[in-house]
């Protein structure tokens, strides 16, 4: 593979990431704003919505969405939302990982 490959797999990568965050947005979003503003109690909604909106959680609005769900979740079930963080940390917080290198 040539660095004009790895260049074009790049914005590739980028393309998709793009498309991924605006798809979710478009879907994910306003399904998250409905279950916080109909209060719903729906754990399977609620964490399907989670699910789906930590896929792309590398993107501040999908990010800031996924917190602001999370905030909700807490107090339906404190347990099951740390889970959530947690995948979040795993799926995307590689700060550990930094420390660990330097």
């Amino acid at each position: 593979m040539n660095e004009n490959d790895i260049r074009e797999l790049g914005k590739t990568i980028i393309t998709l990431q793009k498309e991924a965050v605006n798809q979710t947005l478009l879907f994910w979003k306003p399904k998250a704003e409905q279950i916080i503003s109909n209060k719903s109690q729906d754990v399977n909604e609620i964490e399907h919505t989670l699910d789906a909106l930590c896929e792309v959680a590398f993107d501040d609005e999908v990010l800031a969405l996924f917190k602001r769900l999370c905030r909700y979740y807490y107090d339906i079930d404190p347990q099951a939302t740390a889970e959530q963080i947690q995948f979040y940390r795993e799926m995307w917080d590689n700060n550990e990982e930094i420390e660990d290198d330097e």
